[in-house]
């Protein structure tokens, strides 16, 4: 914690890339901390791949915080490489989202951008890093050497609601590579990952492959998925998907990038 914040120290004002989520959270609440609230502003981009419940979250939280908050439009259709969804989707998509930022950014005489990406995110493919790097993003929680549980420890000293609260991803990651990313699709896995969320699950993901949902949840919470499968069935049937199905292996982060792993996609 010590080092985080003699890092962060070095800056004068920054922007943080703020979803709302674990990392983000904890990023913005240590900088306002250190660097003082009127010398931090926070960062959201509005868009389908996260819900609206996200959007609301990060305004309450900011508030707590104290920091000023500046809303962004991803205008993610617009990138055509992202609608394609190839195996390089997050790396234009993140190029794309943070040239709005580092532009925001510059509008308010600050030129350092941070966004929350921590060590833990180094094992699993992400070619959105690449985009940040070639920006010049500074990810001060990797450059401290901090790790997701770390991260959630410390959250929840500083009283952070966020400490213990499930790891989130962008809806755009549900959808299978190759398989165009619409409006309508990111809805349907909107829809369906709320009707769980409404049943009480915690931990999981709504993977979607064209008619087929594929659902991820906890090993704990498997027997609950097969208790309540004709109301799930009946529901994500009305949502939009003709078979439901639950993945074995249960919930875990990444799952998309498997077929990458195994060589079975471009």
């Amino acid at each position: 914690m010590d080092k985080l914040k003699e890092y962060i120290g070095q800056f004068n004002k920054v922007a943080v890339a703020f979803s709302a989520g674990v990392d983000s959270t904890f990023l913005l609440c240590v900088c306002a901390t250190v660097l003082g609230k009127d010398n931090v502003i926070a960062v959201t981009v509005n868009s389908d791949m996260f819900p609206k419940t996200d959007c609301d979250l990060s305004i309450s939280l900011a508030e707590k915080i104290g920091v000023k908050q500046i809303f962004l439009n991803a205008d993610e259709y617009t990138v055509k490489e992202f609608t394609e969804n190839s195996r390089e989707r997050c790396y234009y998509c993140k190029k794309n989202i943070f040239k709005k930022i580092i532009a925001c950014a510059k509008e308010h005489s600050i030129s350092t951008v941070f966004d929350g990406s921590n060590v833990d995110d180094i094992n699993d493919y992400r070619p959105g890093m690449r985009a940040l790097k070639e920006l010049g993003v500074i990810s001060p929680l990797m450059e401290t050497g901090m790790v997701k549980s770390v991260i959630r420890q410390k959250s929840a000293e500083l009283g952070l609601e966020t400490a213990y609260m499930p790891s989130k991803a962008c809806l755009a990651s549900r959808i299978q590579y190759g398989e165009q990313i619409t409006h309508e699709k990111l809805k349907m896995v909107n829809m369906a990952e709320d009707f769980l969320k409404n049943k009480g699950f915690t931990q999981f993901r709504v993977r979607h492959h064209n008619c087929i949902a594929r659902i991820e949840v906890m090993p704990s919470e498997m027997d609950k998925i097969i208790e309540l499968k004709d109301e799930i069935s009946l529901e994500f049937n009305k949502i939009g998907y003709t078979y439901t199905t639950l993945d074995l292996q249960g919930f875990r982060s990444g799952s998309m990038n498997e077929v990458i792993k195994r060589g079975k996609t471009k």
